[in-house]
């Protein structure tokens, strides 16, 4: 039997690389001694007829399958091939697959004749350093990837005489978020039509699916696909179904629907899109056996300023369509660009041409003219001085951070595109990276970018991840204008700058990256590690961010299910144990292994990548990994051995539980420390709260006052106003609900929105409803109340604590808690609402005013009535012996206010307040009526009655 397996581009060969003269004598033996067919072994036939020969008696491909299920962002997916060679002699077969480059193969059998094969993964044995990087350091040809994102698996055999052969691989991956959406991508190119050919992709995400799409087939020729031009619907015979957790794509096409797409059987790339339910908290945890894999992408926040530099080549070999797609790109991402960013333009072949010397630009709409004409003379000629660019691009960005008051959370990036490799100036790789290294000195990040099959990928890789950047590799045939677009909008809008995890060291060990530099809109952070104590119940973590102007802190405490429902036993394909079933162990291992291979790629030091080298192959052979140290060897089964079957992961609705909430490790600096979580919050009783009922505290006179106000549902009440004095507004608005059987009242009214505005030092506003927060300062903030968090400005702090209260510091002088009202399973009668309590009213004037407000720098006298009508001030120890007389009152501002003793329950009943209590909404206890108090919206801080001002 002969067989040989070819693994391009980062893959070993499994038998070596014999000579055609070795392989055509060990073709010949092998052939002698099973088939006696030696003949057909390095026949010399004239070339045109050997094509002709093989178009007419190649192997028929009768059946190929691809099955794949990803359970949360995990990719398991099995290829299964079946050739038959009805000819009457042994015929070659060629098993080729293009995989995503980020994938690892994980397994590969096949069966010819009566023979099963397997490989096993073993270590590769350490060669010639030069060798090794020959090996390693070409890309793939343009025939062989639609771009550097793919690799080709390749096996080949001969087949005997009227019997077949089946393959069968699996590789696994951990999908990547980009733009919003995760992308799922199988290469169907089996260069022949295919009687059964089928793509089956279950997904399985408890987060919940949104956003599912699968877009018409793509391929690397503009055309040829079949498609009409902005066609999007699914390929022919796609079929699609989904619940909310749970879906299923199904691609079947027969003979006919594949000639229509293409004649060759090179159908292209079958894409699906997707992307899951995500709010601002700490991230989407699952945990299984020991290992958490957690996911943390934020929506809603206002994007941070960018100083950016566009570092363009515009050497002579990026004449023609390279340039203009180029500048074509540019005019789009400089139309795209805020108006809070800053820019600059470098343009480098042998000479280096700065747009505007020593500084960044603001965006304006005639810098952005002026650069758009830049650009547009731009014209190609010399050589390519990729250190000189890089240099002087440097010291520009580090000299405008240095010399101008930027600010603190802006982000500053580099943006380099080259098609080739440095032939002026300083040429060694080596050199160029040490030099851009101690240019940039870790202040800013350096993304690159390489159109063509002659850039050197491996120096700008390695340049973008020492450098806390991407890469990016197009192809010259590709749309590259549109690639290029789409490469900025991945890091276009950055959102949160010096992402940091805490967690208690002795909980967690071996965790994945947890320090982030910068997250970008659309992108996800991806971390996961192992506990140490399995039997804790809960785990507590802290995520660090800015944005902005404002510090941000979330922060939970995970509990831990013991009897996880991340379990995934029973779902078909991994009861016999062959298939790892604990899949968050895999994902672990795959980011730990792709680490440890970039941290290899970056380092310098000889023995550190020896070290380095041995931590990845040691991992990659106990999980079954091929990688660059490892390499699939091919060996014979046993004489009585089964043929492969396909094997593959199906998902259960029943296996995975959902665990929106996030671990994270400990590698990060120090953080906060832990023991600020035991702070209890201090709690005034002047507050409004239920439907709702107000207590106003008067700790000097050691007694407080109570009142309702009998609203109507919409209303919305002035409860503090300082809008002239602190800058501080307190609004609150109604909801209405039916009232309780037999009660006297029509209905009942509740808080569902609490508006705080704040005018000092600069405007902002906080809209709290019982699910969400809002915070706008200039730049809009959205948090759960559902997530513990907290977020510090220059003069405002918010802490959330999940599905209980909301505190609010304002200057450091004034605060309020906002108390959740949440019912699992409300009564007819029952609302989720808001309750109001004044914490802090130093920071408050003493002109404030509002239901509340009025009352915290006045004070209240209590008056006894006696038979004959006079009334004398009651001291504060004859309080207790009045609470019996229903004929008490009140002395406000002159004004008499009859008043009744009660007892109130408030802060959800946890404190029990004795009161005087004035009827008829509070009349004559406030100035003028409560309808003197409703605003005409939210946002409106008018300060006296019958005004109206708007933040």
């Amino acid at each position: 039997m002969i067989l040989w397996l070819c693994l391009c581009w980062g893959f070993s060969p499994s038998v070596g690389q014999p000579d055609s003269e070795l392989m055509a004598r060990y073709l010949e033996e092998q052939l002698l001694a099973d088939y006696s067919i030696v003949e057909q072994v390095a026949r010399r036939v004239p070339r045109q007829a050997k094509f002709l020969q093989r178009l007419e008696t190649r192997p028929r491909m009768s059946e190929f399958h691809v099955r794949s299920t990803i359970i949360s962002r995990y990719a398991f997916t099995t290829v299964s091939c079946t050739m038959v060679n009805s000819g009457s002699e042994a015929r070659e077969a060629v098993f080729e697959m293009q995989i995503p480059a980020a994938a690892f193969i994980s397994n590969f059998t096949m069966s010819i004749g009566n023979k099963t094969y397997y490989g096993e993964v073993t270590g590769k044995e350490k060669k010639n350093s030069t060798d090794d990087k020959e090996r390693h350091k070409k890309p793939p040809s343009p025939t062989e990837g639609r771009e550097n994102g793919y690799e080709t698996f390749k096996a080949s055999v001969f087949i005997p005489r009227k019997m077949q052969a089946r393959f069968i691989l699996h590789y696994e991956e951990l999908l990547q978020r980009r733009l919003g959406k995760y992308e799922y991508t199988v290469s169907i190119r089996p260069q022949q039509l295919v009687g059964r050919l089928r793509v089956e992709v279950n997904i399985l995400e408890n987060s919940g699916i949104v956003s599912l799409e699968v877009p018409p087939l793509r391929n690397s020729k503009k055309k040829g696909n079949g498609k009409a031009e902005g066609d999007v619907s699914p390929p022919p015979s796609t079929v699609i179904g989904h619940t909310k957790t749970l879906a299923k794509v199904t691609f079947n096409p027969s003979v006919v629907e594949q000639t229509k797409i293409a004649r060759n059987g090179i159908l292209g790339d079958f894409i699906i899109r997707y992307d899951v339910n995500r709010e601002l908290s700490v991230g989407d945890v699952q945990i299984l056996n020991g290992y958490f894999v957690h996911y943390f992408a934020p929506t809603d926040l206002p994007p941070l300023p960018k100083n950016v530099v566009f570092v363009l080549d515009s050497s002579a070999s990026m004449v023609g369509t390279k340039l203009k797609q180029t500048k074509e790109a540019l005019f789009t991402i400089l139309q795209d660009l805020r108006p809070e960013d800053h820019f600059n333009i470098i343009g480098f072949s042998n000479r280096i041409k700065v747009w505007q010397q020593d500084r960044l630009v603001p965006v304006t709409p005639n810098n952005i003219r002026d650069a758009k004409k830049y650009i547009h003379n731009m014209s190609p000629t010399g050589g390519t001085n990729i250190n000189g660019a890089l240099q002087t691009g440097a010291k520009l960005l580090n000299d405008y951070i240095a010399q101008n008051d930027i600010d603190a959370r802006s982000v500053s990036l580099i943006i380099f595109l080259t098609d080739g490799r440095p032939t002026v100036g300083e040429t060694q790789s080596s050199k160029i990276l040490s030099n851009t290294k101690d240019a940039i000195r870790d202040k800013f990040c350096l993304f690159t970018i390489g159109i063509g099959n002659d850039v050197d990928h491996k120096l700008l890789e390695r340049m973008a991840l020492e450098n806390c950047g991407m890469t990016r590799l197009f192809q010259e045939d590709e749309d590259a204008a549109s690639h290029l677009k789409g490469f900025y909008d991945e890091i276009g809008t950055p959102l949160l700058s010096d992402i940091r995890v805490d967690y208690p060291e002795d909980d967690v060990e071996q965790v994945t990256q947890n320090f982030f530099p910068n997250y970008f809109n659309g992108s996800e952070i991806i971390i996961a590690g192992k506990l140490i104590n399995r039997t804790s119940d809960k785990l507590h973590v802290e995520v660090t961010a800015s944005n902005s102007k404002k510090y941000i802190l979330l922060k939970t405490d995970v509990a831990v299910d013991l009897l996880s429902r991340n379990d995934i036993r029973g779902v078909p394909g991994l009861e016999d144990g062959k298939g790892d079933n604990n899949y968050i162990e895999r994902a672990w291992s795959y980011l730990t292994i792709k680490e440890l291979l970039n941290s290899r790629l970056k380092s310098d030091d000889i023995q550190e990548k020896d070290e380095l080298m041995e931590k990845a192959k040691s991992m990659a052979l106990a999980y079954n990994f091929v990688t660059p140290f490892t390499v699939l060897k091919m060996k014979e089964a046993g004489l009585h051995s089964e043929p492969p079957q396909e094997e593959f992961i199906s998902p259960s609705t029943d296996g995975i539980g959902e665990k929106v909430q996030s671990l994270q490790g400990h590698r990060a600096p120090p953080g906060i420390c832990r023991g600020q979580d035991k702070q209890r919050i201090k709690i005034s009783k002047t507050s409004a709260d239920g439907d709702p009922h107000f207590v106003i505290d008067f700790p000097s006179s050691k007694f407080s006052v109570c009142f309702n106000i009998d609203g109507e549902p919409g209303d919305i009440l002035r409860l503090v106003s300082d809008h002239k004095e602190s800058g501080v507004t307190v609004n609150g608005q109604l909801i209405g609900a039916p009232a309780p059987p037999n009660g006297h009242k029509k209905h009942r009214t509740y808080f569902s929105t609490i508006t705080i505005l704040n005018n000092k030092p600069e405007r902002s506003y906080l809209e709290i409803t019982p699910k969400r927060v809002i915070l706008d300062d200039g730049e809009r903030l959205v948090l759960s109340c559902g997530r513990s968090a907290v977020v510090r400005s220059r003069s405002l702090e918010v802490s959330i604590s999940a599905y209980s209260n909301i505190t609010v510091t304002i200057r450091d002088s004034i605060s309020f808690v906002i108390l959740i009202h949440h019912y699992k399973k409300p009564a007819p009668h029952q609302r989720n609402h808001l309750g109001f309590y004044i914490s802090n009213s130093k920071g408050l004037s003493s002109d404030s005013h509002g239901l509340l407000g009025q009352f915290l720098n006045h004070e209240v006298k209590l008056l006894q009535e006696s038979l004959n009508t006079s009334r004398r001030e009651v001291g504060q120890n004859q309080t207790e012996a009045l609470k019996a007389n229903p004929t008490n009152t009140l002395k406000v501002k002159e004004r008499l206010v009859p008043v009744v003793w009660k007892q109130r329950r408030i802060y959800n009943g946890q404190q029990e307040v004795d009161c005087w209590f004035a009827k008829n909404n509070a009349d004559k206890l406030i100035d003028g009526s409560y309808k003197d108090y409703l605003a005409s919206h939210p946002f409106d801080t008018g300060t006296s009655f019958g005004t109206v001002n708007s933040l």
